[in-house]
């Protein structure tokens, strides 16, 4: 039985917080699932891709069209061993369904690993998963990791039991690593 992974977005998130991930677990044999809160099976997600161009913030460009596997409304987090939550605008709207709390707490009270990327700590700081929690985040987001009771760190990647974070899209390699040991997968060369 393929062991299935979930992926909680929406449109505007990170391109590549989205593929990369989602290409990476499917490579290692898991079943990845894009849910998203105000679609169903079928429709597409509109990912963008975010730039520095001598900015004190970023610009978005558009990325990929990807399809949704299935609608966050229709989610049993029973299915799934992991979930994986990407980072850009989508978890600033996301976490305003109660669809995606829901499925975000359900992770953490079955212990289950759970991997979030840049503002992806928006989602865990508005289902109220963050008490107690060492975590990081995209910097612009450590005023809600820390007002949501997490030690923000300054790092690139962090582990804090079943839960690991990381800044931002470039941190992939060891964030993804993370998640696949969370996972119990062993990877051998």
């Amino acid at each position: 039985m393929t062991k299935k992974i979930l992926l909680l977005t929406g449109d505007c998130a990170e391109d590549y917080e989205v593929k990369v991930p989602q290409q990476a677990l499917m490579m290692l044999g898991y079943q990845v699932d894009v849910a998203a809160p105000n679609k169903k099976a079928g429709d597409t997600l509109q990912l963008v891709v975010h730039d520095f161009v001598n900015l004190d913030t970023y610009i978005e460009l558009t990325g990929h069209r990807i399809p949704v596997d299935i609608a966050a409304a229709d989610v049993n987090p029973d299915d799934y061993i992991g979930l994986v939550i990407p980072g850009g605008r989508a978890p600033e709207y996301i976490r305003m369904y109660d669809e995606s709390i829901a499925i975000v707490q359900a992770f953490f009270t079955a212990d289950k690993p759970v991997a979030a990327v840049c503002h992806g700590t928006q989602l865990l700081a508005a289902a109220d998963v963050l008490s107690n929690r060492s975590v990081t985040s995209y910097p612009a987001c450590s005023a809600e990791c820390r007002l949501a009771g997490a030690a923000w760190q300054d790092q690139p990647v962090v582990t804090c039991g079943k839960l690991v974070t990381a800044q931002a899209w470039p941190n992939h390699p060891a964030w993804l690593k993370a998640f696949v040991d969370l996972l119990g997968a062993q990877i051998t060369i």
